[in-house]
């Protein structure tokens, strides 16, 4: 931890930073590595006292805070899993109450809910100690239509970006910093290990202390001059619609893949049973059903024109 700690130091130049290291990994395989536990906190200490940086940690039950605060933790973070759970979440902010601490940083959940993530926020809002949020996705997909919705509606918290869970790739990591200027963020939280390919858990998306170095010459995490947005950058609101629309434009080209995946499967069958590649009746079926489908408001033509586009390439497929 030290190691990795002076490197990141090192790295991050006049850049602010914050120490952040799991003591507690909440896993959803019990036989994975779940952290050390307590005695991270003492490392954690003593990184803070030995390089005079801030240090923050994961909590996912009260008993955590208590063990954290008392070991002096500077920040702490609630994890996606963890968020998922309101009751949980109600039940930390309760124990939060009254602590000597910087500031808590919520995560978005697991799942792409905007309102929990919302409410959840709120909750820690009832501590009094300053609340910043996380954008980590869903899955390793961006969701940006869920964040973009939090931004809006709570610009004056700061909103910080986890391009490690976002992606699980390391390699995609540098690129995706870029999305903290274009989308008008505070920051991220990112996962750097002087070893990645010895750490033990997520090491496909650690990077190293020299290419997070690399990353931030690139993209420079800038101090906010007031502790909050006071008001909505408009001009970066364009940047979260075409966020969002080549999210949408991603996640089409992999149902069209999967489904010509299905054809060529469908291909071998029909091969295998002597069946022709083209059948008019099944043709002529998702015709109809086409024309008789409520597509959110698009014209039944064009929504047929797109389809045999698919067909058309679905029997090559299948030839």
């Amino acid at each position: 931890m030290l190691d990795t700690a002076r490197a990141i130091q090192s790295s991050c130049g006049a850049s602010p930073l914050i120490y952040r290291a799991g003591a507690w990994k909440p896993r959803t395989n019990p036989a994975s590595f779940q952290g050390v536990g307590e005695i991270a906190l003492e490392w954690l200490a003593e990184v803070k006292a030995t390089l005079g940086i801030p240090v923050a940690t994961e909590v996912a039950t009260p008993e955590h805070i208590g063990k954290a605060l008392a070991a002096g933790i500077d920040y702490l973070w609630i994890g996606a899993r963890t968020s998922a759970n309101p009751i949980a979440v109600q039940a930390l902010a309760e124990a939060l109450a009254g602590a000597n601490l910087k500031g808590v940083f919520i995560k978005n959940p697991v799942n792409a809910d905007a309102d929990l993530w919302l409410g959840n926020i709120e909750r820690l809002e009832a501590t009094g100690l300053p609340v910043m949020a996380i954008h980590r996705g869903c899955n390793h997909k961006p969701c940006w239509a869920m964040a973009h919705k939090v931004r809006t509606a709570r610009p004056d918290i700061p909103m910080l970006l986890d391009p490690s869970h976002l992606t699980g790739d390391a390699a995609k990591i540098p690129a995706l910093m870029g999305k903290i200027e274009e989308l008008g963020l505070d920051g991220a939280m990112v996962e750097v290990h002087c070893d990645p390919a010895h750490a033990l858990s997520d090491n496909a998306q650690q990077i190293t202390p020299s290419l997070l170095r690399d990353t931030l010459v690139s993209n420079p995490c800038r101090v906010r001059v007031e502790s909050v947005f006071s008001t909505t950058d408009s001009s970066k609101e364009l940047n979260w619609l075409r966020a969002e629309i080549d999210e949408l434009d991603e996640q089409l080209w992999d149902t069209i893949a999967a489904r010509m995946d299905v054809s060529r499967r469908i291909g071998e069958w029909k091969k295998a049973n002597h069946v022709a590649p083209l059948q008019p009746e099944r043709y002529q079926t998702i015709v109809e059903r086409i024309k008789g489908l409520d597509i959110k408001g698009l014209e039944a033509d064009f929504a047929l024109k797109i389809w045999e586009l698919i067909h058309e390439e679905s029997l090559r497929q299948q030839k």
